[in-house]
């Protein structure tokens, strides 16, 4: 009866348990509230306002051999075109009832494309990035500027960008797909709209015309005097990451400051308009580890994706361990404790999070458990 569930604040010790003439009004109260979909926040207040974050998202590990071996079979299987539009399976994390999607803000997918295939353009509302896991050979055209796509490039897709692909290799092609629609669709932000059948430029330059604009360190162009809410640059090129890395690591060697914690370099992807993050909604970083490093525990309010790039590592989420290998992807729920630890090779680990969300918000929080 609603009386049994809903009339727990009628304990013992705080006031007498109700009579049963109480006991019926009170089932005839909530009857009645549950009817025209009201419910009392006496009831709920523990599940509405928790101590601390207690999230649906479980830590989960996708092993990208069984990954790439479904996104392969898929290639034989499954055309692309204008429908389907891409060849992108997602990742929906056990704890999500069966979404679609990594973490209630994160959508996370592998996407592949054969050797002379064409992904038609589109573009949405939502904002997407592609991480290069491995291969070459394909290009994204991104508003008409065609821009080449490389293992360990870092690529953009701000929100509402025309873009499409193609594949001018003999080989096929894998990258994970990372976009903010769980927070676009919980928000009802999302729009979507179909682009030319055929890609607006084919080209296949070294660089995009954005790269020729943008790529050059602590230079801007005098022609873009103002800021943009997502980074105008739609590459940011392996080469320039992992010098910036070793560079890191090396002064570490030489005794000057320069890395996180020993052993432990990483960068973050920034607009170069802003110094901030590259979209509003999402953050991308990479970390590398000596072998044998480690990272400091922490707790964080925002969920963290982590794809294991090169090496090895085990990878703490709460009371959980994880051990990842080249193209292993796992996640990180909000203030779940967590911390990486390297192989005997080192680990290179390419991460995104939602972290501007809460921190434009105010929400963010992290606290470092003591004795550590």
């Amino acid at each position: 009866m609603l009386g049994a569930e809903y009339g727990a604040e009628r304990t013992e010790g705080q006031v007498p348990p109700a009579t049963p003439e109480e006991q019926a009004e009170l089932d005839e109260m909530y009857a009645r509230m549950e009817q025209i979909h009201m419910k009392p926040l006496w009831t709920q207040i523990g599940g509405l306002m928790p101590t601390t974050p207690e999230p649906r998202a479980v830590a989960h590990h996708w092993q990208w051999r069984e990954l790439y071996k479904l996104a392969s079979r898929s290639g034989e299987l499954v055309p692309v075109g204008r429908g389907g539009e891409r060849r992108a399976i997602g990742l929906a994390n056990p704890g999500l009832g069966g979404d679609t999607y990594i973490s209630p803000t994160l959508w996370c997918a592998i996407q592949y494309l054969m050797p002379g295939e064409n992904a038609p353009e589109h573009r949405h509302s939502q904002n997407a990035f592609r991480f290069v896991t491995e291969g070459e050979g394909v290009w994204t055209v991104v508003n008409g500027d065609p821009v080449p796509m490389r293992r360990g490039d870092f690529l953009l897709t701000p929100g509402w960008n025309f873009h499409g692909h193609h594949n001018i290799a003999t080989e096929p092609m894998a990258w994970i797909d990372g976009l903010d629609i769980p927070f676009a669709h919980d928000m009802d932000t999302g729009f979507f709209e179909y682009g030319t059948e055929e890609l607006t430029d084919e080209g296949t330059p070294e660089h995009s015309r954005s790269e020729q604009l943008w790529a050059h360190p602590g230079l801007r162009p005098l022609s873009f005097p103002g800021q943009a809410s997502a980074s105008p640059l739609g590459r940011y090129a392996w080469e320039h990451t992992d010098a910036a890395l070793n560079d890191q690591l090396a002064l570490e060697d030489a005794g000057h400051a320069g890395v996180v914690s020993p052993g432990h370099a990483a960068i973050r992807y920034t607009n170069p308009t802003t110094g901030g993050d590259v979209m509003t909604t999402i953050r991308a970083e990479f970390h590398r580890l000596r072998p044998g490093a480690a990272t400091t525990p922490v707790h964080e309010v925002g969920n963290r994706v982590f794809q294991l790039f090169e090496g090895s590592a085990t990878i703490h989420v709460g009371d959980e361990s994880f051990t990842a290998e080249h193209g292993d992807i796992l996640n990180v729920p909000s203030w779940k404790k967590w911390s990486i630890e390297a192989g005997p090779d080192g680990a290179d680990l390419f991460c995104f999070s939602d972290h501007p969300i809460f921190e434009a918000l105010h929400l963010a929080r992290t606290y470092t458990p003591k004795g550590i």
